[in-house]
């Protein structure tokens, strides 16, 4: 492995996860998004800030984020692309979640939690059956109590346990288990959520901030 080639994927894949989509769009709006609800950088706060349409297009240029370190990954490493998949998946998301463009604009370490950055690096990595299997656990667990970060958090862990159940039989590169980074990750992001949960106080979706 060429290692200059590996910090530039990583590099790379950094720069484009830090990229900070629900801030620039709130400030479109006149909204700072680190002074309201959560003050999270992520679809659900804006959701709450602005409306599910504005959340919405957070959510999917965040998960495009993800979409296209990954492919750009491909291409710059062509002969090892499951490694440069992986990397990239990475490094996005901690992109996302530790910004060092929001950090420049506040003047501290701002971030969103990662959730729509990985679903778009997931759907590139994982198997179709798993993407379609979390995808219907987050799309079930939300109608049935329209908690997005239970959603995240159970699709995280349905993620995770396949990709563990793949590798161990062989149906995966063990490259993938680098991979879990990114659900751990997640769930240091949401640690504040999982306390709310457990105390009956996370806001649900359609709540406004």
């Amino acid at each position: 492995m060429d290692w200059k080639i590996t910090a530039l994927v990583l590099a790379l894949s950094y720069v484009l996860g830090s990229f900070p989509t629900a801030y620039l769009v709130a400030r479109v709006k006149g909204v700072d998004i680190f002074k309201v609800g959560s003050g999270n950088m992520g679809a659900t706060n804006v959701a709450r800030a602005l409306g599910m349409r504005y959340g919405a297009l957070v959510w999917l240029w965040d998960g495009l984020k993800g979409v296209f370190a990954v492919l750009l990954a491909r291409v710059i490493m062509p002969d090892q692309q499951v490694t440069a998949s992986v990397l990239a998946a990475v490094a996005v998301v901690a992109g996302h979640n530790w910004s060092f463009l929001a950090t420049l604009i506040t003047g501290s370490i701002r971030g969103g939690k990662g959730a729509a950055t990985a679903s778009g690096t997931f759907i590139l990595l994982a198997p179709t059956f798993v993407v379609a299997l979390t995808l219907a656990l987050a799309a079930a667990v939300i109608l049935l109590t329209r908690y997005v970060s239970l959603a995240v958090l159970s699709a995280v862990a349905l993620g995770a346990i396949a990709i563990v159940v793949l590798v161990s039989f062989g149906l995966m590169d063990p490259v993938y288990t680098v991979y879990l980074f990114v659900g751990y990750m997640i769930l240091i992001r949401h640690r504040s959520n999982i306390y709310n949960l457990l105390a009956g106080k996370e806001r649900r979706l359609g709540e406004r901030a």
